[in-house]
């Protein structure tokens, strides 16, 4: 492993958050671009302990909800939740394949939502269902396609981590 190798993915980590903050304004409403700082979670849950996806996705939402003060927390919370949940059902399902991935970033995007929605008080209105049944899945399939997008193009970077898969080879010649 070359000593570069090691910055791959947080480099790929800090540009999705980059893009979060820069281009998703330019890519349609915020009701359909996908969710870059979402995706980051989701990507680093695939790799990461529940614990640790839960802490990411605390930090994560309240860097989202800084933005949003109206509804200060909902964010926070949902980020938690759903950063525990993929890291939780990854390792449970254990599939490497790219569907369930896109699945994965379906439903997180989904569930995030449902849960800002929920928290924040919002259900009372009319426009929930326009919430949860056509915009939330817009963005859920606008973050997956981007997300599966960003495995594959950066698969050798973003592949997880194997115990003892560093320098085996060389230990073993």
């Amino acid at each position: 492993m070359r000593r570069t190798d090691r910055y791959r993915y947080p480099v790929i980590m800090t540009l999705l958050i980059l893009l979060h903050f820069t281009v998703r304004s330019r890519l349609g409403g915020d009701r359909v671009a996908p969710d870059f700082l979402l995706l980051a979670l989701l990507i680093y849950t695939i790799r990461a302990e529940p614990g640790k996806s839960a802490a990411a996705g605390f930090v994560l939402g309240l860097l989202r909800d800084a933005l949003t003060p109206a509804s200060f927390g909902a964010g926070a919370l949902a980020h938690t939740l759903v950063g525990f949940m993929s890291s939780w059902a990854k390792a449970v399902f254990f599939a490497e394949h790219v569907f369930v991935k896109g699945c994965l970033f379906f439903a997180g995007t989904w569930v995030r939502n449902f849960i800002v929605l929920l928290v924040s008080g919002r259900l009372q209105s009319s426009q929930v269902a326009w919430e949860l049944l056509v915009w939330s899945p817009l963005q859920g399939l606008t973050t997956a396609v981007v997300g599966v997008a960003v495995l594959w193009f950066f698969r050798g970077w973003l592949s997880p981590r194997r115990p003892g898969a560093s320098g085996a080879l060389g230990a073993s010649a």
